[in-house]
């Protein structure tokens, strides 16, 4: 059997609050196999965020353990974690996290330029004609549409080829239309690049495309879908 791409053992975060510290996440266990879609879902304040970005080391855990492809998050610094995301991970996020400065092509090639990718404009051409954006590429943030430059987001996310892509409310800030529309260019990234996905949502058709899903309430993994995992 694989070894799991993704593995949180007894997994703790606590924040500083204005009234003192906070609980967010409690004794989370967790593995995500290769090529799995995971989905996780919960109320608001649940954790749903927070363990995202514990899994893309983008939040350090107060206690516990984070490892990626075998890679133990919680003991590198900030610049080996950024290194590491450059290399393994795609991110999306709820906000589309723009160079606003930039045109489409640049927002994606850049960071591929920055890891090196002697073909960085090449490959960010084709990730944008891939989510339906050739005739925009160089258009800035400001001269498209929220779907647009979300799909923009996704182009710059799974142009490095990521074995784990993370996607946090991909699809809030847009109408149901343009919504639908990401998620089908998201799970077919997925599938054209064959990497792990994990997606925070809370639309339970969404959720139910997903090979599993784990449900968190109070900071915890609960109900059918953590008895599952835990198995």
């Amino acid at each position: 059997m694989a070894d799991p791409i993704l593995s949180l053992s007894e997994v703790t975060l606590t924040l500083a609050g204005n009234a003192g510290p906070v609980e967010i996440l409690h004794g989370i266990s967790l593995d995500v196999m290769p090529g799995e879609t995971l989905g996780l879902v919960g109320p608001s304040g649940s954790g749903k965020s927070s363990l995202l970005m514990l899994m893309g080391g983008l939040e350090r855990a107060s206690a516990g353990r984070v490892t990626a492809l075998g890679r133990d998050l919680t003991a590198m610094n900030e610049d080996q974690l950024a290194r590491f995301r450059r290399e393994h991970m795609g991110v999306v996020f709820q906000s589309f996290h723009l160079i606003p400065t930039m045109t489409a092509l640049e927002n994606v090639a850049t960071p591929l330029e920055l890891a090196g990718h002697r073909d960085a404009f090449e490959r960010a051409r084709d990730e944008l004609c891939a989510v339906g954006l050739g005739s925009r590429i160089d258009h800035y943030p400001s001269q498209m549409s929220g779907g647009e430059q979300q799909r923009v987001a996704l182009a710059r996310a799974a142009a490095p080829r990521p074995h784990l892509l993370l996607a946090d409310e991909p699809t809030g800030n847009l109408d149901g239309s343009n919504g639908a529309a990401i998620m089908e260019l998201l799970f077919g990234l997925r599938d054209r690049h064959g990497a792990t996905l994990v997606l925070v949502t809370h639309a339970a058709d969404l959720a139910a495309r997903c090979d599993r899903v784990i449900e968190l309430a109070d900071g915890r993994i609960s109900g059918d879908a953590a008895r599952r995992a835990a198995e």
